[in-house]
């Protein structure tokens, strides 16, 4: 079918779906949904069989939805309304939540059902349920819905809250004031619900050494504790710790609700200067502690099996967080193992440079080239490792450098459910480094990576496979997932041939050296790179600026809306 993804913007969910949908054969285009006009212009020239709506902040107009079956994607159970359904559920603690696909009507999540699926809940942040659960069983219950209207006979199901058997309500969009948290009286659970309920957007409104601000990406400690509730008591690297009146909780990142940044930045780099009578919290190495605590670098072994646990914020790496991630390399590759593996993190492994640090710094150019640079010594510290067999574990999804940094690896393994962008021309057409022009064409071939690095669209993880990026696609459960990757990599460390294995490696990069060293194409990749930082052209400065202080879309980019292709004309 001719399928219309109407979306506020092309986000996680939307770009799995773009997937699903497109590995079954449908012929899909993307709107933004920027206006009703420009809304009704899409439909107009795409003229779909059926319009799904994965991520909307206003409701679909009534000149389309009358017309044309339009599917939305709530990610709230059965008679559930209102725009704040994850977030009432997290905040609430409720134990089981859903998705439901419905069918557009003038009633606000009040039309028929078509599908639903229910997950439950864990204690984490509205962003990873929505990365997972959320992503997971939203493509389960959309790929139904498609398949019933495709067939033609289902009947949609009416529903209204208060129905027998159906637990969803109305509830309002959730306000500031319902969000706010009384450090004299919350629990440390209380606090960490309320903080998970809003990370990704729009955080916490709370004041921190007297002025004001937003709070994102909580974290439980169950050591450290002491001083008057809300207090800051520690510090560690980007995060702060917070008293509450049973424990303390970790701050990760703070958006100051005034310049000079007002986006989101790790919370000790924004109040440095308030931290001078603040302890410090360091951590004795690399080894994972007993509790929970803050500790975005973690390092647990197995046997002779290394796992090395990176977990930044958005996977974003800045060129400390690259620092410290290369001296936990080195010193993991000193321990005696025959596997090192590269987890990332839960809900990302790498997104590349960090854009927002960037943005912050007094130049961003200069702080471009450090953070690229850093990066890349990572990167060649991965290819050169010719000791022992390395490993990089797709838990969570990979884009821009962090694809190629991922492929640094002897081996790469996804998750199944894994979106990978191996490309870097949506930041106003980088060029980018880690090392892809050496790593990227043995793997795909050199049409291929031409091929990959034009295209802007993402990949899914057996797309990965088949394409050639990916060595395996693996379990779509996260446990399962950790679980196959441990045993996987037993297996090889005790495998007779990994000698020969490793004799091997050594043999194919001292020949590709010699045929051209690393550093040539370290050095060919800055050079474009500086045109990106320090040239006349402004494109990528341009587009970092809108991607961190999230500029509204005012257009839909070609490559998602083909159906605005000039002389691209719709079979009858």
């Amino acid at each position: 079918m001719r399928i219309l993804l109407l979306c506020h913007a092309f986000n996680s969910l939307c770009q799995r779906l773009y997937g699903e949908l497109g590995a079954r054969g449908h012929r899909l285009s993307i709107e933004f949904d920027i206006a009703d006009s420009v809304a009704e212009e899409a439909v107009q020239l795409f003229r779909p069989q059926l319009i799904v709506a994965p991520y909307l902040r206003r409701a679909i107009p009534a000149s389309i939805w009358r017309q044309h079956s339009c599917l939305i994607v709530h990610p709230g159970i059965v008679g559930d309304r209102g725009p704040s359904a994850l977030d009432w559920a997290i905040q609430e603690g409720e134990p089981e939540w859903g998705v439901t696909v419905l069918q557009a009507t003038g009633e606000l999540d009040g039309g028929p059902v078509w599908a639903s699926e229910r997950f439950p809940m864990r204690v984490a942040r509205k962003s990873s349920l929505y990365r997972h659960e959320v992503t997971e069983a939203a493509t389960c219950a959309v790929l139904r819905a498609v398949e019933r209207f495709a067939g033609g006979h289902f009947a949609p199901t009416p529903v209204a809250p208060g129905d027998a058997g159906v637990r969803g309500r109305q509830r309002p969009l959730i306000s500031q004031a319902e969000r706010a948290i009384d450090w004299r009286r919350h629990s440390s659970a209380q606090v960490l619900a309320r903080l998970n309920a809003a990370d990704g957007f729009p955080g916490v409104a709370d004041h921190l050494f007297g002025e004001p601000c937003r709070l994102f990406d909580a974290c439980p400690e169950d050591s450290l504790r002491g001083g008057p509730p809300g207090e800051v008591i520690a510090w560690r690297e980007g995060a702060i710790l917070r008293a509450t009146v049973d424990g303390a909780v970790w701050i990760g990142h703070v958006q100051r609700a005034a310049p000079p940044a007002s986006f989101k930045l790790p919370a000790a780099q924004v109040f440095a200067s308030s931290l001078a009578d603040v302890p410090e919290a360091p951590l004795a190495g690399f080894f994972a502690p007993h509790g929970r605590t803050w500790q975005d670098i973690r390092y647990q072994e197995a046997g002779q099996v290394g796992f090395l646990h990176f977990d930044f914020y958005n996977g974003a790496m800045s060129s400390r967080q690259c620092r410290r991630l290369l001296a936990a390399w080195q010193w993991a590759t000193r321990r005696p193992l025959r596997v090192l593996v590269l987890m990332g993190g839960r809900d990302f492994w790498s997104n590349g440079i960090h854009l927002h640090s960037i943005e912050a710094a007094e130049s961003p150019a200069d702080e471009s080239w450090a953070n690229i640079n850093a990066i890349d010594d990572l990167a060649e510290a991965i290819i050169r490792s010719d000791g022992l067999l390395t490993i990089a574990a797709l838990q969570g999804n990979c884009g821009a450098g962090g694809c190629f940094l991922a492929r640094a690896a002897d081996l790469v393994w996804a998750r199944a459910g894994v979106l990978l962008n191996p490309h870097y021309r949506n930041m106003g057409n980088l060029f980018g480094s880690e090392y892809w022009t050496y790593l990227l064409p043995a793997r795909v071939g050199v049409e291929g990576a031409r091929s990959m690095m034009r295209n802007r669209l993402p990949m899914s993880a057996a797309a990965g496979v088949a394409a050639g990026l990916v060595d395996a696609c693996l379990a779509a459960d996260r446990d399962a997932f950790r679980v196959d990757v441990a045993r996987r990599a037993a297996e090889l460390a005790a495998s007779p041939e990994l000698a020969g294995r490793l004799h091997d490696k050594r043999a194919r990069r001292q020949a590709d050296e010699a045929a051209k060293p690393l550093a040539r194409y370290r050095a060919e990749e800055l050079a474009e790179l500086q045109r990106n930082f320090y040239g006349f052209d402004p494109s990528y400065h341009v587009a970092r600026y809108h991607f961190v202080h999230k500029t509204p879309q005012s257009w839909t980019p070609r490559h998602l809306a083909i159906h605005r292709d000039l002389g691209w004309s719709v079979p009858q």
